[in-house]
């Protein structure tokens, strides 16, 4: 029984030490589990990190296209305007009724008046403006300062001297363009035509063409196929269809003139 006894003692205490072996591994490995997920979770949390330190870094990797230098009644997207805050291309601006925002892009002002959209962008390394709707002034020291786009027409100054253009928005297809100080260029594709000082126009885009445009020698002139035409009897090759139709109007602006021309230019204005 003695031995019986020792024998089976023998036996329970290495059951026993196989027993605490097992716990002991188990602990072990849930410890080395513990580790795995802890390490994995200060992984994920540092990448984490990163991307929101940097993603605002890449958000902002486009250069600001100018300054607010006044807005009353006026938006930037859906927010309020405000003197001094910065503007980026993409941004939608405008004014309300009675409203009035001005922009300073470099050597550019662009002024928007009463109830007046439009969307600034880039055009290369040039400020420029899509306006949608309402009246814009803009005023350049150099030909290369700004540009102002009404649909697929591009509005620019036409030399390095100081520049004032007007141009408003009538409807989808016309809009009034005036020159109060140097010269513009009005492009629309080809077609580039120029508006010296004290000129206004109003243009109608992709208006249509005659059928039946005028020979050389007039409204009159026979059609034949013999000498009416040079060339051996064919008549001249067409030229490029025009792409706009202007008008020449009245300038009522020179009252508009002075008062513009005091804001772009006056030293007590930012």
């Amino acid at each position: 029984m003695a031995l019986l006894g020792v024998g089976h003692s023998v036996v329970t205490t290495k059951t026993d030490c196989f027993a605490a072996h097992d716990v002991n591994a188990g602990r072990t490995a849930a410890a080395g589990s513990a580790n795995f997920f802890a390490l994995t979770r200060g992984f994920v949390a540092a990448l984490v990190s990163c991307a929101l330190v940097i993603t605002p870094v890449w958000g902002a990797s486009s250069p600001s296209l100018g300054t607010i230098v006044f807005a009353d009644r006026a938006v930037v997207g859906a927010a309020p305007a405000s003197a001094g805050a910065t503007v980026f291309s993409g941004d939608r601006i405008g004014t309300l009724q009675g409203g009035t925002l001005q922009v300073r892009a470099g050597a550019a002002r662009l002024l928007l008046s009463s109830a007046s959209v439009a969307t600034l962008a880039m055009d290369d390394v040039t400020p420029a403006a899509a306006l949608a709707m309402g009246t814009a002034v803009f005023s350049t020291s150099n030909s290369k300062a700004f540009a102002l786009h009404v649909a697929n027409a591009v509005i620019r100054p036409a030399t390095d001297q100081p520049t004032i253009g007007q141009v408003s928005v009538l409807n989808l297809k016309e809009l009034v363009v005036k020159c109060t100080r140097g010269s513009l260029i009005i492009a629309v594709e080809d077609d580039v035509r120029v508006i010296p000082e004290g000129a206004a126009y109003r243009i109608v885009l992709d208006a249509p063409q005659p059928a039946n445009p005028q020979g050389p020698r007039g409204a009159g002139a026979k059609e034949s196929g013999s000498a009416s035409w040079p060339g051996q009897g064919r008549p001249p090759v067409k030229a490029a269809r025009s792409k706009f139709i202007w008008y020449a109007i009245a300038v009522t602006g020179v009252i508009t003139y002075f008062a513009l021309d005091e804001a772009f230019e006056s030293p007590s204005r930012p």
